[in-house]
C-alpha cells in the first residue's frame, strides 16, 4: 500500500487541472504505478532510478496535461498521445476521463507491447494502442498530448495537422526555464504542485 505522501502530488495536480478523482480512479492510478515500478522499470520503459518518483514525476505530471483542455465540465471526445512510451501521459488521462477515447501512439513495437500489458492489467475499455510513425498517422483528435518526445519546434507541424478544427495540443518536458517558441503559448504550473516549476506548451488549431 502506498504512503499518503505518494498521493499528495496526485491530489494537487488533479485539483489544479480540474480533474475528478474518486476511489475508482485512485485505485487504478495505484495499480498503474505498481505496474510501472514492477514491470516497466525492469523492462527499460523507465529509468532504473524512477521508482521513487513514479507518483510525482510521472503520474501527477501526466494529469497536468488535462489543464490544456479548458472545457473541463466535458471531457475531450478524443485524445491522441504521441510517443506514449509506457503509457504516459495517455493512461493516467484515460483513467481520469473514462468517457474519452484515447489513442496511444508509438513507433516502437517493444514499447507498445509493454503498454498493452498495462492496459490489460488496468482493464480500461476506452484505449487503443497503435504502433506507427507519427508522420504516418492521419486521424485527428480533440486533444493531442506529447510528453518529452521531441523538440516542440519539430513537433509543431504534425501537431497542427492532427488537431480537429477546435482542438488543442499540449507539449510537456523537462525545462529549467520558460520556453519561448512561435506557435505556442506557455502555461506555467505553480512549483507547489510538483515541488518544482513545470511549463506546458499549448497550441490551438484556431
Amino acid at each position: 500500500m502506498t504512503d499518503h505522501t505518494d498521493w499528495a502530488a496526485i491530489t494537487r495536480a488533479a485539483a489544479w487541472a480540474g480533474l475528478p478523482m474518486d476511489r475508482r480512479r485512485l485505485r487504478l492510478l495505484e495499480r498503474f504505478a505498481t505496474w510501472l515500478i514492477q514491470e516497466a522499470i525492469p523492462s527499460g520503459g523507465l529509468g532504473p532510478s524512477e521508482g521513487s518518483v513514479v507518483y510525482s514525476r510521472h503520474l501527477a505530471d501526466s494529469l497536468l496535461f488535462a489543464s490544456a483542455w479548458t472545457r473541463q465540465t466535458l471531457a475531450p471526445p478524443t485524445v491522441l498521445d504521441v510517443g506514449t512510451g509506457v503509457g504516459l501521459p495517455g493512461l493516467p488521462l484515460a483513467i481520469a476521463w473514462p468517457s474519452s477515447h484515447i489513442t496511444l501512439l508509438d513507433r516502437s513495437v517493444r514499447r507498445t507491447d509493454l503498454v498493452r500489458r498495462a492496459l490489460w492489467i488496468l482493464g480500461l475499455d476506452n484505449v487503443d494502442i497503435v504502433t506507427t510513425q507519427l508522420q504516418q498517422w492521419s486521424s485527428t483528435a480533440d486533444l493531442v498530448v506529447c510528453r518529452a518526445v521531441a523538440s516542440p519546434s519539430r513537433l509543431r507541424h504534425d501537431l497542427a495537422r492532427l488537431l480537429t478544427s477546435s482542438g488543442v495540443a499540449v507539449v510537456g518536458g523537462s525545462r529549467r526555464r520558460p520556453p519561448d517558441l512561435a506557435g505556442y503559448r506557455v502555461l506555467q504550473v505553480p512549483a507547489a504542485i510538483l515541488g518544482y516549476p513545470v511549463w506546458l506548451l499549448i497550441m490551438n488549431r484556431t
